[in-house]
């Protein structure tokens, strides 16, 4: 089986980017630059081809008003009369001499097709052996009217000017050939370009180096955090993530963190309640073998005394097993959160709690309000707490329940008259399977208050353990007060009254 090519990192792909970007915005930048220059030179080399046009009038008319020229590199310091000219070799052997090319720039005058007159200074270059040029010239001078265009010959590239020249008299057909070499004057151009090309393959090569430690700095929490991950198993979850600094990657190493929090609680939460199950049946299992083991089966009593132990235990491990798969069900359950009547609610506690034998119950305070939760759960968690303490407590001793609101919040409570609970053991009996005095005699699964704990912070609420006066425990869930946005219009104010009137 061929193995899965190595993904490219996303320090390369980084790196990678930048230095795509960078090489599109040099590229623009020097394309747009030489673009430009160049366009910029061409116009310059067109605006000195057109200067030849006033330049050869300029010859034909110096005579008339004794001017002289001076156009870049194109002069004529005396004047020419046209009438001493007659014919055409003449006239244009003296543009020829007087117009003088300058550096980069050629001419020829040519008659009926050959070239005829070079300039006497050639301080450019010959144009008058080439054949082709000369051929194209005299081709699109034919209708008698100036051309201009550009001829690539062994010379280079060529933008050249053809003025046709006549003397009236004079059957020969004259044309003045002007040409400036491209490349030649595009040559600092060039050269401008290739020192540009060269700084900036060097300047992407020194973003590349630098590119390449800061991206390795600015992923290293990012490396961190995979060596972390790699560290992480199910038997060590105690590994974190550097958190210094207070940037993007700082927050996410400060969120990984929380997450592996939350996790290790969990699994620790998960290995606890296995421990915690494995424990609790243990016992009845140990108990039920043990029993059939002695049992006789020839003796009818010890074959019924076995078999109703037998009964009793499984019905403590169904009891154990609804009460887990209870408890799971409140931890993963989404409440139903609307408005609570707390008078209503107290009431109904009320009602039930009665049934209960072997104790005395009260109500002591019914509260007024409403908050915000879900009414049955919070019902299931009252109860719970009655249940707990009609267990826990003498005989025929009173309970009272009660609740009160305030601004502070709402408090449902129980209190009863028992041994009360230790101050140091008041925080672990939330815990699965936790008793505060260890009497696992006591009917229940020691899951009851881990349950009640469990719908109070679904609640965002707290179970406070406290003393009560006289003796005994009062356990109260505190209730977060509601907003005005979380309570529904139909139970604010007098509404809530009208609904506890009519349910009445």
């Amino acid at each position: 089986m061929a193995r899965a090519p190595r993904p490219i990192s996303a320090r390369v792909r980084i790196l990678g980017a930048i230095l795509a970007v960078a090489c599109i915005g040099f590229a623009i930048v020097g394309s747009v630059t030489f673009l430009v220059q160049r366009e910029r030179i061409i116009q310059d080399v067109n605006a000195r081809l057109n200067a030849q046009v006033a330049s050869m009038q300029t010859v034909a008319n110096a005579g008339k008003n004794g001017a002289t020229t001076d156009v870049g590199a194109t002069t004529a310091r005396e004047p020419l009369d046209p009438q001493d000219y007659t014919s055409v070799s003449q006239y244009l052997e003296a543009a020829v001499g007087r117009l003088v090319p300058g550096r980069n720039e050629a001419s020829v005058g040519i008659i009926n097709g050959s070239a005829r007159y070079v300039p006497a200074t050639l301080s450019g270059f010959d144009i008058s052996k080439d054949r082709a040029l000369i051929d194209r010239a005299v081709a699109e001078t034919a209708d008698g009217k100036t051309k201009r265009g550009t001829a690539v010959t062994d010379q280079g590239s060529l933008r050249y000017i053809a003025i046709p020249v006549s003397v009236a008299g004079d059957p020969q057909q004259g044309i003045y050939l002007r040409a400036i070499d491209l490349g030649a004057e595009l040559k600092p151009v060039t050269a401008a370009m290739t020192t540009y090309i060269m700084s900036a393959i060097v300047v992407l090569g020194a973003i590349g180096v630098v590119g390449w430690f800061v991206t390795s700095r600015l992923l290293s929490p990012i490396r961190h955090m995979r060596e972390t991950a790699d560290a992480i198993t199910i038997e060590d979850l105690s590994p974190r993530l550097p958190t210094e600094g207070n940037d993007d990657i700082s927050d996410l190493s400060r969120t990984v963190n929380s997450m592996l929090d939350r996790l290790e609680g969990s699994v620790d939460v998960q290995r606890q309640l296995l421990d915690d199950v494995r424990h609790e049946l243990k016992t009845p299992i140990t108990i039920v073998r043990g029993y059939l083991e002695l049992m006789d089966p020839s003796d009818a009593e010890d074959v019924a005394s076995a078999r109703q132990i037998g009964i009793s235990e499984l019905d403590r491990m169904t009891r154990l097993v609804e009460d887990i798969d209870l408890l799971a069900t409140i931890e993963g359950d989404t409440y139903t959160m609307k408005a609570v009547d707390i008078g209503a609610l107290t009431e109904r506690v009320g009602e039930l709690v009665a049934v209960i034998p072997d104790h005395s119950w009260s109500v002591t305070e019914v509260g007024e309000g409403v908050v915000l939760g879900d009414q049955d759960r919070l019902l299931q968690a009252w109860l719970q707490l009655a249940d707990n303490a009609a267990k826990y407590t003498p005989v025929d001793s009173p309970i009272e329940i009660g609740s009160h609101s305030d601004a502070t919040g709402a408090r449902l409570w129980v209190s009863d008259h028992g041994a009360g609970i230790p101050p140091a053991a008041r925080h672990s009996i939330f815990r699965r399977f936790d008793r505060a005095h260890g009497k696992r005699s006591i009917g229940g699964s020691g899951l009851g208050l881990a349950i009640v704990d469990a719908i109070t912070k679904g609640h965002n609420a707290q179970c406070i353990v406290s003393d009560t006066p006289g003796g005994g425990a009062t356990f109260t869930v505190h209730l977060p007060p509601p907003t005005a946005a979380e309570l529904p219009a139909p139970v604010r104010a007098g509404d809530v009254v009208l609904q506890r009137e009519a349910a009445e």
